[in-house]
């Protein structure tokens, strides 16, 4: 099924909108194929700041308007403790939210812009949706990431080239309380890093220090501005490392 056909059949949606390079193209071809479509944006405390700057940027540029859902889900003592599964509760929980607030405002079908490349599997928060009925076209239309971004960067899309962004509980390792403390600490020091012009990176917490995951293609930079970085950081994290080994991935 193709994107045209799935927006013919599905004239009325909601869309979890990220600020992504996925979730955007998405409400772009939605626009493209004359669909009602209403994003959402679910704000908790495991998205940063820019995430929902440029989910409203990418509105204001569709003339769309975004609706913000406030989640406290530290207040869930599931997702808190941080268990293996905790994605699974996180998301189940935040699309539980999106599909009550669409039934309200007469959206009958949720989607979100999981796409082909995704590994399904048995990813705990893609079982959560999928037992949510959330549907994800771009999956279901062949579509892969490199194919997304391609298509986002003729459509004029600016998120076209945006790197992939997990949320911030992923940066505290599994089994270990999630603190609000420390997800403002890791925003904190990841924005600082992008302000350097780093890009694709992950900062991991280590108690009270923190692993440096950089890409291939900036290993090297950061390898060298370790003084800086660690000065930079320092008022957040004891001690900073960088993984020798490359980050892979989108």
């Amino acid at each position: 099924m193709s994107l045209k056909e799935f927006f013919f059949e599905n004239p009325r949606v909601a869309l979890a909108f990220s600020g992504g390079t996925d979730s955007a193209y998405l409400l772009w071809a939605a626009h493209e194929s004359g669909t009602q479509i209403q994003p959402y944006f679910l704000k908790s405390q495991f998205q940063p700041a820019f995430e929902l700057e440029d989910a409203r940027r990418l509105c204001r540029q569709l003339g769309t308007e975004l609706k913000v859902l406030e989640l406290d889900q530290l207040s869930c003592g599931e997702i808190a403790a941080n268990p293996p599964e905790r994605c699974y509760y996180c998301k189940k929980r935040m699309f539980q939210a999106l599909v009550c607030a669409a039934a309200a405002d007469g959206y009958p079908l949720i989607i979100d812009g999981t796409n082909a490349s995704d590994w399904d599997g048995d990813r705990p928060g893609m079982r959560a949706i999928r037992e949510l009925g959330v549907r994800s076209p771009l999956r279901e239309a062949g579509i892969i990431k490199a194919r997304v971004r391609e298509l986002s960067r003729r459509a004029g899309l600016f998120t076209w080239d945006k790197p992939s962004y997990a949320c911030l509980a992923t940066r505290v390792p599994t089994g270990s309380p999630i603190r609000e403390d420390d997800l403002e600490r890791v925003e904190r020091g990841e924005a600082a890093l992008a302000a350097l012009g780093y890009r694709n990176f992950r900062l991991r917490l280590r108690g009270r220090g923190a692993l440096l995951q950089l890409d291939d293609a900036q290993l090297r930079d950061g390898q060298n501005d370790i003084e800086k970085i660690r000065e930079l950081l320092s008022a957040d994290f004891g001690e900073i490392r960088i993984d020798p080994v490359g980050r892979k991935g989108d």
